[in-house]
């Protein structure tokens, strides 16, 4: 592929969607706020920049995959950020999971530079996102969209334009207060599993494949089952997430309770430390409650 990429952000997801476009061919110019993180990265052929400015110096597509909206500000909208660096004709695509607002924002601003911006949130985690598998919801221009998609097919394999500015961080706030329903329904019947001396493993074997089945249960469950509480999406980015849902509810007058709660179970879940596990960590949560 004959594409000038600079890339921001090389954490648990980012490292990997990277690394598939290098893979394809791809020139890639890499800034992460950890260098080290980049470092299989510039192995296999990326070059290290010192700022994001300087990743998206010469870029055809600049993508950010960062944490939290404070940083895709920093990043894109700061002095060193890249804006500063992007070249007038090139697009801009942010990855992270962020505010809508602040999607429309760097629409704007980049605008204003000739640039076009995407906001391009995905789901599947760590591992859609070393098997390319990613869903990709995409808020923007068609013509940015359509120049950028032969990159985002080797990222995923779910890939739409959901409308205008905003629209992929909007899409992303469904998808995260399905997670999260979903999420509490795990642990909680997991839980329920194992109080009642069933061989969860085996449980998950039956419902999974029924009208229960979810990708929560069949890939989540089975890392609760096996003490895996390693992250492939962080708690602390969760509770982001459902923050940024629920601000959005407010400012809509729309009332969604059942996310206002297990927000709260995840907030609960910071408060005793456990904000660096993977969103499986909430098992942990309603496990001390019942004295489990």
């Amino acid at each position: 592929m004959k594409f000038a990429v600079g890339w921001v952000g090389t954490g648990v997801m980012g490292r990997s969607m990277c690394g598939h476009l290098l893979a394809a061919g791809c020139t890639v110019r890499v800034h992460t706020r950890t260098r080290e993180k980049a470092a299989d990265l510039v192995a296999k052929g990326a070059t290290w920049a010192a700022t994001p400015r300087e990743a998206a110096a010469g870029a055809d597509v600049v993508f950010s995959m960062v944490g939290f909206p404070t940083d895709v500000e920093e990043v894109t909208l700061g002095r060193d950020g890249i804006l500063a660096g992007a070249t007038s004709g090139s697009v801009v695509v942010d990855m992270t999971t962020s505010q809508p607002s602040l999607a429309v924002r760097i629409h704007v601003e980049a605008a204003k530079k000739g640039v076009a911006a995407l906001d391009a949130p995905v789901s599947g985690g760590d591992v859609g996102a070393r098997e390319a598998k990613l869903a990709i919801m995409v808020g923007g221009e068609q013509a940015a969209f359509e120049r950028v998609l032969p990159l985002f097919q080797k990222m995923g394999e779910t890939i739409a334009l959901m409308g205008g500015p905003g629209s992929g961080q909007h899409t992303k706030m469904v998808n995260q207060v399905l997670i999260a329903g979903n999420m509490i329904g795990v642990v909680e019947s997991l839980l329920y599993a194992h109080k009642s001396g069933l061989d969860a493993s085996a449980v998950i074997d039956v419902v999974g494949k029924g009208a229960a089945g979810s990708w929560s249960i069949n890939n989540l469950g089975r890392r609760i089952v096996k003490g895996d509480f390693n992250p492939g999406f962080f708690i602390k980015h969760f509770v982001k997430d459902m923050g940024i849902a629920l601000e959005e509810a407010r400012r809509m007058k729309l009332s969604l309770p059942g996310l206002a709660l297990v927000h709260q179970f995840y907030v609960s879940a910071q408060a005793i430390g456990l904000e660096n596990l993977g969103t499986q960590g909430l098992y942990q949560v309603l496990a001390r409650m019942n004295g489990m």
